[in-house]
């Protein structure tokens, strides 16, 4: 087909957007609808995976040391931790800083702490953090391998909530995700049967007259398209507006965001340009192809 003839088509297809826009209106709110409710199960799905990886940064395994470790020692250890690959981060905590914490956090017993003078009867320690806490276990064990460690503390309950926690949310998110988007294209396939059916007597008067089948449906793929490249660009300033109020209203929670990690919730900005890409293709290739699929009936003429 030469290049003035599909400029022809596609200047066709524009224009049925606007003959049949009552047709075309209600595919864009089908459209606008389902691709709000997909791309907004799935940021949730991100935030509270989010939320749980700031989670996560927040649990430690302390490694306390011998009591009669030198300095050279110490030094060894830390070498030695920092060969783990699942160990994130590692601090030092000596003796004289737990000290004082444990001084700091009881007051009723100062007279029992300041009776002790100079000896102090606790560790010095590292504070590990886990890189991936589904690993504890493992990284934990190869910590006892290591000379000059007196003991070691794990969270091993606060890594199998977490570690649950995170396998229900993903199984569960993954299948209201896929169940919404089979409704989502159930709906609008029956919308744009809709609004197909309703013009199939222009398709076989076109078909009659000797128009080809490419030739047909091409205007159909431009209007389908062009109503999905708008539900998207909607939904992706709806999505932004909405995202944007809810996250200035949990800012307001102090309290709440201290709990859940507010710092590991994603900004929309970050996001901004991948969503509107996946929003305006989504519904533009949705809108197409389901304009295109839904003709075919209505060719075998």
């Amino acid at each position: 087909m030469k290049l003035s003839g599909l400029r022809y088509l596609g200047k066709q297809g524009l224009e049925n957007v606007w003959k049949n826009r009552m047709m075309a209106f209600a595919s864009f709110c089908v459209l606008l609808v389902s691709l709000l409710l997909v791309g907004l199960s799935i940021l949730l799905f991100m935030n509270l995976n989010s939320i749980i990886g700031g989670i996560e940064n927040k649990n430690e395994v302390i490694v306390f040391l011998d009591p009669e470790i030198t300095q050279v020692q110490t030094e060894k250890v830390q070498s030695e931790l920092e060969l783990i690959e699942n160990i994130d981060s590692i601090s030092f905590y000596s003796k004289e800083e737990a000290f004082e914490s444990m001084k700091d956090s009881m007051d009723e017993y100062a007279n029992v702490f300041d009776s002790l003078g100079d000896d102090n009867p606790l560790p010095d320690s590292f504070r590990i953090r886990i890189e991936n806490i589904d690993y504890t276990a493992e990284t934990v064990s190869l910590i006892e391998n290591i000379d000059y460690i007196y003991s070691i503390r794990a969270p091993y309950d606060f890594v199998n909530v977490l570690s649950e926690l995170r396998e229900i949310l993903t199984w569960g998110a993954s299948a209201i995700v896929i169940a919404l988007a089979i409704v989502s294209m159930v709906i609008i396939s029956n919308t744009t049967k809709a609004s197909v059916f309703a013009r199939r007597n222009e398709i076989s008067i076109m078909k009659y007259v000797g128009a080809t089948n490419a030739f047909i449906r091409i205007p159909f793929f431009v209007e389908g398209m062009v109503t999905g490249f708008a539900a998207g660009i909607i939904a992706t300033i709806i999505t932004w507006i909405g995202y944007d109020a809810l996250v200035d209203l949990l800012t307001g929670e102090v309290n709440l965001l201290n709990v859940i990690g507010m710092g590991t919730i994603i900004e929309f900005g970050d996001i901004a340009l991948t969503v509107a890409v996946l929003y305006i293709l989504s519904g533009g290739l949705i809108g197409a192809l389901g304009s295109v699929i839904s003709t075919r009936k209505h060719l075998n003429v």
